[in-house]
């Protein structure tokens, strides 16, 4: 595989980047957050809708893997919902309460049977969710997958996908591990079945093989930080020789992040993540963490509603793979990133 490092890397078509600059003037940063609240409802499972405004005949759903415990979604939604409110068109957001394909299939299913104009979904598990997705492109509704699904998108019918190689993203990872010292690393998966994690981890044991170190993987339950961070400290002890860490998210790297600290061992162990959050980027400007890899989560909520909004009023779209990642926050960018994570856009 070819190494390519680059910082907050964006690949976009030049159609896409005329469509995104034509279709609106997006409002500044700091009025986002405002109004998009004055635009949302949001019900306790989880949903959030956006009512529509002068293309209020326009109906967007969004569906993803991702819970409201996990602050990388927070951001993607945020872009989801700004991008459809400067649209003007009704957009609803769903997710099931836990990783649970079956839910999520459900969710699809009820989606297509409302007939949406578009229809974007992330593709964790394509075993758990063909036949639902299936199912709105068999019934015409464009489809855009987000965040996972880069391996397998085209084969299911979906028309484009936006989002980062997780297998490159993974090795690159492990080669800034690799170029740290790390000889002996893990690789630290919160969300089993998720195949884009999988292909994370795929790429980085690549990587450091490559660069004849070791490297394992180990299983860490998301959705609990402490039994994660029990986890995590327990390989620590079991193999002191550990010196590397490969964390796939925060909810995977917070619980790293306090492992090291409750073993004193923070300044022995290299740690990256992917993904950003506010602890997430603290580490890495305090010195504590060597990277994060930031796939641009707000684009990946943005760009598709205006894609498909495009594809509902012209019958026209980009197709194919809209590069959003990997790109490498380290300790010198760290601050400036901070900033646009409080107004929920990194």
């Amino acid at each position: 595989m070819t190494q390519r490092r680059t910082r907050w890397a964006l690949v976009l078509p030049l159609a896409l980047v005329a469509l995104v600059l034509a279709a609106c003037e997006t409002e500044p940063a700091e009025d986002i957050d405002e109004d998009v609240a004055d635009a949302e409802d949001s019900d306790d499972n989880g949903e959030v809708a956006v009512e529509g405004g002068e293309r209020d005949d326009i109906e967007i759903v969004m569906i993803t893997h991702g819970q409201a415990a996990d602050p990388f979604w927070t951001v993607a939604v945020n872009g989801a919902e700004v991008a459809a409110e400067d649209l003007g068109i009704d957009f609803t957001y769903q997710a099931p309460d836990e990783f649970d394909m079956v839910e999520m299939s459900s969710l699809i299913d009820a989606a297509v049977a409302d007939e949406p104009d578009g229809i974007a979904v992330s593709i964790p598990d394509a075993d758990g969710l063909e036949d639902a997705i299936n199912s709105a492109v068999e019934a015409d509704i464009p489809v855009v997958s987000l965040n996972s699904g880069d391996d397998v998108y085209e084969e299911m019918g979906v028309l484009a996908h936006v989002g980062q190689s997780e297998e490159l993203a993974g090795y690159e990872g492990g080669a800034e591990l690799a170029d740290a010292g790390a000889t002996n690393a893990l690789c630290v998966n919160h969300e089993q079945g998720n195949v884009a994690l999988d292909l994370r981890c795929e790429g980085f044991l690549e990587s450091m093989e490559e660069a004849g170190a070791e490297a394992g993987q180990l299983a860490v339950e998301g959705t609990d930080a402490v039994e994660s961070q029990e986890r995590i400290e327990a390989a620590l002890i079991e193999d002191d020789t550990i010196d590397g860490i490969l964390a796939l998210g925060p909810l995977g790297a917070d619980p790293a992040i306090n492992a090291l600290e409750e073993q004193g061992m923070t300044d022995d162990v290299a740690i990256g993540t992917f993904d950003l959050g506010p602890d997430i980027l603290d580490a890495v400007d305090a010195g504590d963490m060597l990277f994060a890899i930031d796939q641009q989560q707000y684009l990946q909520g943005y760009l598709p509603v205006h894609m498909l909004t495009q594809q509902a009023e012209t019958g026209t779209m980009p197709v194919g793979e809209v590069l959003t990642g990997p790109g490498f926050v380290f300790q010198e960018d760290a601050a400036d990133v901070m900033d646009l994570t409080e107004e929920g856009l990194r």
